[in-house]
């Protein structure tokens, strides 16, 4: 009866730090480009795609990578490796998660926000007369 206690005992500690870890990378703060520099940590920041400059996607190494401007107007080269969303090119913002390594932003992810379907049309119905 004890050994089942201790392998109970065990299983739940074990549990509980898989937890605590799972949250705490899931927990990622939203920044700007200057913080996102300074911490090592993962950030996510918001901004826009930088459609005039230079995007590129190299299959062979499964790399993505194209400029962004974040919400207070700083623009940054990122990396990604995968491939572009799909929706990338209709996206009017985007979520990058990653972290700095030398001058370019790496990203882990990447989240796209795209116009809703869902919008009001705000053209009128009818004809006015």
């Amino acid at each position: 009866m004890k050994t089942k206690v201790i392998i109970g005992g065990i299983v739940i500690a074990v549990g509980l730090v898989f937890g605590a870890v799972t949250f705490f990378e899931s927990n990622v703060e939203y920044t700007d480009f200057a913080s996102a520099r300074r911490t090592h940590k993962k950030v996510q920041v918001k901004g826009e795609w930088l459609r005039e400059k230079e995007n590129t996607f190299d299959a062979g190494h499964g790399e993505f990578s194209f400029y962004m401007r974040d919400d207070n107007g700083e623009e940054v080269h990122v990396l990604y490796r995968g491939a572009r969303p799909n929706n990338f090119e209709l996206a009017t913002s985007i979520v990058v998660k990653g972290k700095y390594q030398e001058a370019d932003f790496h990203a882990t992810e990447i989240l796209t926000k795209c116009p809703s379907k869902y919008e009001a049309n705000t053209e009128p119905v009818g004809k006015t007369l």
